[in-house]
C-alpha cells in the first residue's frame, strides 16, 4: 500500500491544513511550499487544524494516493510546534507512532 522502503523520506508540513484539500492542493503545498517533487516517491503528510485527521499524499509508481485517517478517539500530535520551518521530516518510525496518535513525534 505505503512505498516505505528504505529510501522513502517522510515530510510532514507544519501548519495546519484545511483537510477539503484533495489531490491538487496538498500537491500544490508539497511543491509549492515545501520544495518537493512528489512523483519523486516521498510520503508528505498533512494534519487538520482540530488535529483529529490527517492526510498522506503519496506517488506509488504508477499514481498518485491519498490516505486519510480520522482518530475515534485522542488528537494527533501538533505538528505546528516547529512552526519555524515549513516542514519536519520524521523518521518511518514516527510516522507510524503519529498514525496511531503518539504524542512521542518530532
Amino acid at each position: 500500500m505505503t512505498p516505505l522502503g528504505p529510501g522513502t523520506r517522510v515530510f510532514a508540513y507544519c501548519e495546519a491544513v484545511d483537510m477539503r484539500r484533495g489531490f491538487e492542493g496538498l500537491w500544490a503545498l508539497a511543491t509549492q511550499q515545501m520544495g518537493h517533487d512528489v512523483l519523486a516517491g516521498d510520503l508528505f503528510l498533512f494534519l487538520g487544524r482540530d488535529r483529529r485527521r490527517c492526510k498522506v499524499l503519496f506517488f506509488d509508481g504508477t499514481g498518485v494516493c491519498l490516505l486519510h485517517k480520522r482518530l475515534s478517539k485522542g488528537l494527533f500530535a501538533a505538528l505546528w510546534r516547529h512552526a519555524d520551518k515549513p516542514q519536519l521530516q520524521l523518521s518511518r518510525t514516527e510516522l507510524q507512532l503519529f498514525l496511531e496518535g503518539s504524542e512521542a513525534v518530532g
